[in-house]
C-alpha cells in the first residue's frame, strides 16, 4: 500500500502538488462557512487533478511538462477562481481566455491521437500533415460545440446562467413585426427594458436588452477557434520538419516507450 501511495505522489507534478494543497485549503474554508456547492467543485477540481496520473497509469501516454502545467492551471483557473472566486463575472476576459486555452489544448490533443496512429506500425494508413492539422482542428471544435450543447441544457433546464447574459443597445427581430411577414424590425438605442410577469409584478432592467446567451456563445466557439487554429498550425510544421519543433513538442502527448514502461514496472 504504501508503495502504491508513494508511486502514485510520485507521478504528480509539482505544479499538481501546490494546487492541490490551494483547492484543499479552499475546499475547507467553504466547509466552514457551509458552502456544499463550493466544497463539490473543489473536489470535482480534485478529481480531474488526477487526470494525467491517470493517463500516464492508465494509457501508458506520457503528457509534457508544460501540457500538463497548462491543463491542471486551466482546471483551477474555470472552477476554482472562475467559479468561486467569481473570476467570470469580475473579470470580463476570464470566460474569453479560457474559451482560447481550451481551443488550443484540444487541438493539440486531438493532433495527438492522429500523429500517434500515423507513427504506429499497427496503422497501415500514413496521412498528410494537412490532414492531420485539419482533423485536430476539427476535434477541438467539436469538443468546444459539444461544450456549448451543455452549457445551454443546464441554462435551459436548471436556469443557470453557464451562457452569460449580456447587455445590447440594438436588436433586430421578425418575431415582433405586426404584420406577422418576415421582415426584420431595428430598434436601436435601447437604455432600458420592463419585464412583467404574470402576477403583474414588474422589473427594470437597465443598459439596454438582455441578450440570453447567443453572443457568449458564438465568441466563445470564435475564439475556440483561433485557439484550434493556432495549434493546428504549429502542428502542421512539427510534422513537416519531425524532430525540430522544440516548442510543438512541449504540448503533444507521447506514447511512453517499452523501455520506460519496463523501468517503471522493476520500481
Amino acid at each position: 500500500m504504501k508503495a502504491k501511495l508513494k508511486q502514485h505522489f510520485k507521478r504528480k507534478s509539482i505544479v499538481n502538488i501546490i494546487l492541490s494543497i490551494i483547492v484543499a485549503v479552499v475546499m475547507v474554508a467553504r466547509f466552514l462557512r457551509a458552502d456544499y456547492y463550493s466544497v463539490f467543485l473543489c473536489m470535482l477540481t480534485l478529481l480531474l487533478f488526477n487526470i494525467p496520473v491517470f493517463v500516464d497509469k492508465k494509457l501508458h501516454v506520457e503528457l509534457p511538462a508544460e501540457l500538463e502545467a497548462i491543463i491542471l492551471l486551466f482546471i483551477f483557473s474555470a472552477e476554482i477562481l472562475g467559479e468561486i472566486g467569481s473570476f467570470y463575472t469580475h473579470i470580463p476576459w476570464w470566460d474569453t481566455m479560457l474559451h482560447t486555452i481550451n481551443g488550443f489544448l484540444m487541438a493539440a490533443i486531438g493532433f495527438a491521437l492522429i500523429d500517434i496512429l500515423n507513427n504506429s506500425p499497427k496503422f497501415h494508413i500514413t496521412m498528410s500533415p494537412i490532414f492531420v492539422a485539419f482533423v485536430a482542428f476539427c476535434f477541438s471544435m467539436t469538443v468546444g460545440v459539444v461544450w456549448e450543447f451543455f452549457e445551454f441544457f443546464m441554462d435551459y433546464f436548471t436556469l443557470t446562467d453557464m451562457q452569460k447574459d449580456r447587455m445590447v443597445a440594438d436588436i433586430s427581430s421578425v418575431l415582433i413585426n405586426p404584420s406577422g411577414l418576415n421582415d426584420e424590425i431595428v430598434i436601436k438605442g435601447i437604455e432600458s427594458t420592463t419585464v412583467t410577469l404574470k402576477d403583474g409584478s414588474t422589473h427594470l432592467i437597465e443598459g439596454g436588452y438582455l441578450d440570453i446567451g447567443i453572443i457568449d456563445t458564438m465568441k466563445d466557439l470564435f475564439v475556440n477557434l483561433i485557439g484550434a487554429v493556432v495549434f493546428s498550425t504549429i502542428g502542421y510544421f512539427y510534422i513537416i520538419g519531425r524532430n525540430k519543433g522544440v516548442f510543438a513538442k512541449k504540448f503533444i502527448p507521447q506514447f511512453k516507450s517499452d523501455d520506460s514502461n519496463e523501468k517503471e514496472i522493476k520500481e
